[in-house]
């Protein structure tokens, strides 16, 4: 771990040597109290330093840190905490208010001052953000504590959650690595994550989700610093980057999306040439706006492919990503990378199926008090994230979309994320969601909820005209509504589920 790297959130810098002292005597606080190898402790926040002082405390310990999405309902975060079996809690002030009177008494709960920078982000009450009076301050508490200096052999990664857009979160609980397995693994990572000694990064996506923390895990092993975005804004981005020589970092697609609308006049006064290294995952990327981007930022945009359970499988950096456009690349590691159709067999080059795939270098996992859901996605030793793709002449993965987004409209199947892809490049179409909504002739038919730009109106009948010159008629979406502030997470993933119950509720199909 880097002792010179230093944390920046706002106007505040956090040396991370004072981190990792914080989380040292947190985790003899938590020892004490009862926090065992094993065990779980809870994280409720947004992105804040203290955020990597429970994360350290929890590897003093040997415990897993378990990061709940804070987008959850409260219902949501405590079945989390039921079914991760925290034993601790740390949160946020703002975000304590919701589930406060519903938290287990036996749970120890440690509260966080919500700071000015996500204070301001959020536009978030002052009042809420202070600890309440009969709670315990999480800086006063591990205040009482002397460092922890217990160094383990292994250490379990973060517990992390799925986003539940299928059901329940589920828990994804990997075995402990070794110091052994844990350097093999950050060997292999350079490629991917471009992390290097000196490295100068910036984390703008929410530290619950798999990538972003795993970025930020390998950023600090060798970084020097590292700048927390609150919340994502794309014209505060690109200063960030300006002010603090920014040498990389990790995106969704919908943060390029987010880029490419603003003014060009506002993107080109700010100088980008200080990047090295933009990795982005966690959606397909329509090919006009990965194109737009390296035009912009230069071939320094790379690209891979996996899950919480599945780990990095494929990589493509720029120049392999012109030469193959739309591909997410290849296996990197020691990866099995299979496309199956739904008999089982393998699918040809270039024939869609599912995708089946295992890293045999990383521990393993199971969905943590189910390993039956484990079972459920697995097929001969691999596993399936449940998206579709196809395989070419040169092995590199091409993504169609996920088996539960895919439309089938009078036997025909219809992949959402392509037509997705080319709403987003119309001028005035901010969000985007396409949907297969019921229909007693053909089954489904295809829906299109557009999000339309700030103080824009998009027409339907030009909107339709520009479909029409891109997509097959039988793609072309049947109705189209226009909706303000689809769900979404920060992450950039819209809660389909979400919108999908209002129009399957009393149609027969599993959503």
């Amino acid at each position: 771990m880097a002792t010179h790297t230093t944390l920046i959130l706002g106007a505040t810098s956090y040396p991370w040597i004072d981190i990792v002292d914080r989380g040292a005597r947190a985790a003899t606080g938590l020892a004490q109290f009862g926090v065992n190898r094993n065990d779980s402790i809870a994280l409720l926040m947004r992105n804040d330093p203290p955020f990597f002082e429970v994360t350290t405390a929890a590897q003093r310990l040997g415990a897993y840190s378990v990061p709940i999405n804070w987008h959850f309902t409260p219902d949501e975060v405590l079945h989390v905490l039921r079914d991760s079996n925290a034993k601790a809690l740390v949160v946020h002030a703002d975000l304590l208010q919701a589930i406060q009177d519903q938290l287990p008494e036996e749970l120890l709960v440690l509260v966080i001052e919500t700071p000015l920078a996500i204070q301001a982000a959020y536009a978030i009450d002052p009042i809420l953000c202070q600890v309440p009076n009969d709670m315990q301050s999480w800086s006063n508490w591990l205040s009482n504590y002397p460092p922890r200096s217990l160094q383990l052999d292994s250490v379990p990664t973060p517990m992390m959650y799925t986003s539940g857009t299928t059901g329940r979160p589920k828990g994804v609980r990997r075995e402990a690595a070794s110091t052994e397995q844990a350097n093999q693994l950050r060997s292999a990572e350079p490629p991917v994550l471009g992390n290097r000694p000196g490295m100068r990064v910036v984390i703008c996506g929410p530290l619950y989700h798999a990538a972003p923390i795993h970025f930020a895990r390998v950023a600090l092993d060798t970084g020097t610093l590292m700048v927390l975005q609150p919340r994502f804004d794309a014209l505060e981005l690109l200063q960030l980057i300006q002010r603090h020589r920014i040498t990389g970092m990790f995106l969704a697609p919908i943060m390029f999306v987010r880029l490419l609308k603003l003014p060009e006049s506002q993107r080109l006064q700010y100088d980008m040439s200080s990047l090295e290294h933009v990795v982005h995952a966690g959606a397909v990327c329509p090919p006009s706006i990965k194109h737009a981007m390296i035009d912009w930022w230069g071939p320094v945009i790379h690209e891979f492919y996996g899950s919480t359970e599945s780990g990095v499988i494929t990589h493509c950096n720029s120049a392999q990503w012109l030469s193959h456009p739309g591909s997410v690349g290849q296996a990197v590691g020691n990866t099995t990378l299979q496309i199956l159709k739904s008999d089982g067999s393998e699918a040809a080059t270039h024939e869609v199926g599912e995708i089946f795939m295992r890293r045999h270098d990383y521990p393993e996992f199971t969905y943590h008090g189910d390993p039956e859901k484990r079972n459920s996605i697995e097929r001969d030793g691999l596993i399936t994230n449940g998206d579709l793709g196809y395989l070419d002449e040169d092995g590199y993965l091409y993504l169609c979309d996920r088996v539960r987004d895919m439309i089938i409209s009078g036997g025909v199947n219809i992949y959402p994320a392509e037509i997705e892809s080319v709403l987003l490049a119309f001028p005035g179409v901010h969000d985007c969601a396409v949907l297969g909504i019921p229909d007693n002739e053909y089954g489904e038919q295809v829906l299109a909820l557009i999000e339309p730009a700030d103080g824009q109106v998009c027409e339907e009948s030009a909107l339709r005209a520009y479909l029409k010159q891109h997509l097959a008629g039988y793609k072309l979406p049947r109705v189209i509504q226009f909706r303000h502030n689809l769900p979404r997470e920060d992450s950039g993933k819209i809660f389909k589920r979400k919108l999908r119950e209002h129009f399957w509720k009393d149609a027969d199909r599993n959503i």
